[in-house]
């Protein structure tokens, strides 16, 4: 630990030396703009300053790289030098400790090489058929007659999420104790940004750390059950998989890959589909372009070989991800020297590069701001390099659940169109709080029509 400290020291008097970068407030440095205003204050660097720079954030120098090549170099890693334990950890570790995103290189392959099976064609055309009656039941809640002002839509797409992610992955519904899950997931992120961190008793990091403890006991109690009574779930799959040695995951494994995979099937899938739902609402025109072409599908619900003939579906799913993905920034460690764009980054380096600032990168999405499905047809991505939409991230890193989550937003963005329109005003806008995973800082409301 003092190793890491003199060598991050080190690396930041370095940066200031050599690479372009501002200070910001004293104390504070740039923490408030990379909380509040993170896209804003990137592009604007990026125009001043390149594609590399330095700002101080949280008390410590950091570098932000920008733009697709900057994407490639971190995410390819084809010289494992980008830590994500020594990255994430900083945000994250307390409350998502060894999640499958936050291990490195050869622990990080094996531990990936064992979960892969939850997430083969046949798991997953499961998943699917288990999530049809999900949806069905709680879309039936959601009006109470035929026109329902103000809908919130992100509490009941997050319920909706959590349902699912409870029936497929643990394979049991969650009774009174449903409420106190979801707060203790949603506390455990909203602490990775906190600006005190340290237990101050009533602060996000106190919150974020009661929550992981009851995150723990809640999933812990249920490991030796998994194991004796296995099911179709995730969970069971967790506790029964191996790698081609035979080897299987020890009890605390199984308890912390099902922390983060449960946080990531809901709270990902729940702000992508906000997403979609704000820019439907905005462009009724494509709204109605999907809702007709699911009418014309002709079944109320699909099965897994019928998801990728929901092409519109698809192409509206990845432009709202382009727009508002839901982790904006992605965070490395050095944990050697690097060589970018004529400069030299020391090991020891704080790094992030950020989803949300290539995607809205003029020179590689003209009109960025404008939604536009169409960016995604087949003859536009041949035009597009690869590193330049990142949404799932890439490498060895890629986000292991991505076909999950593409599977789970057709499922139920399918049965949503054939029950419901929404609309929101004319001069309406959805503020985005960037404090935590960028989400509808007002919960996104909705005129919701049952048709």
């Amino acid at each position: 630990m003092i190793i890491d400290l003199i060598q991050e020291q080190r690396a930041g008097l370095h940066l200031k030396q050599t690479l372009p970068g501002e200070k910001g407030l004293p104390l504070l440095g740039h923490s408030l703009d990379f909380l509040y205003r993170p896209v804003e204050t990137a592009l604007r660097f990026e125009g001043k300053h390149g594609p590399v720079f330095w700002l101080s954030i949280f008390g410590m120098t950091a570098v932000v790289l920008v733009g697709p090549e900057a994407n490639k170099l971190v995410l390819l890693d084809r010289d494992k030098a980008f830590s994500n334990s020594k990255g994430w950890d900083f945000f994250i570790g307390q409350f998502f400790k060894r999640g499958i995103m936050l291990l490195d290189f050869d622990e990080h392959k094996f531990h990936r090489g064992i979960m892969q099976a939850a997430f083969k064609k046949q798991a997953l055309m499961q998943y699917v058929d288990r999530m049809n009656p999900v949806v069905e039941y709680d879309l039936g809640s959601w009006s109470y007659s035929k026109v329902r002002k103000n809908f919130k839509v992100v509490p009941a797409i997050k319920q909706l999420t959590l349902d699912i992610a409870t029936e497929v992955f643990m394979g049991e519904k969650l009774g009174p104790e449903a409420d106190d899950i979801n707060q203790a997931f949603v506390d455990c992120v909203l602490a990775g940004t906190a600006l005190i961190r340290y237990p101050v008793p009533g602060g996000r990091w106190s919150r974020g750390l009661k929550a992981r403890k009851k995150l723990e006991q809640f999933f812990g109690s249920r490991v030796a059950e998994r194991r004796r009574n296995p099911g179709p779930d995730l969970f069971s799959q967790l506790c029964l998989a191996e790698d081609e040695n035979g080897q299987r995951f020890t009890d605390g494994d199984v308890v912390n890959h099902m922390i983060f995979l449960m946080m990531a099937a809901h709270d990902t899938s729940t702000l992508t589909m906000s997403a979609m739902f704000y820019y439907l609402a905005k462009n009724p025109e494509w709204q109605q372009k999907l809702r007709d072409e699911s009418r014309a599908f002709g079944k109320d619900k699909v099965s897994y070989e019928d998801l990728d003939q929901l092409t519109g579906i698809e192409k509206v799913m990845k432009e709202a991800l382009r727009l508002i993905p839901p982790v904006h920034g992605i965070p490395r460690r050095t944990v050697k020297d690097v060589e970018f764009n004529g400069h030299t980054i020391p090991a020891g380096t704080f790094t992030i590069i950020s989803p949300f600032v290539t995607h809205h990168m003029e020179q590689h999405w003209p009109n960025a701001e404008r939604f536009d499905p169409e960016r995604f047809n087949a003859e536009a991505r041949k035009e597009q390099h690869p590193y330049q939409f990142i949404p799932f991230g890439g490498g060895a890193h890629k986000c292991i659940g991505l076909h999950f989550a593409e599977l789970q937003i057709k499922t139920i963005m399918h049965q949503i169109l054939l029950n419901y329109r929404w609309e929101v005003p004319a001069n309406y806008t959805m503020p985005i709080n960037f404090t935590t995973l960028p989400n509808p800082a007002d919960g996104l409301p909705v005129k919701l029509i049952r048709l």
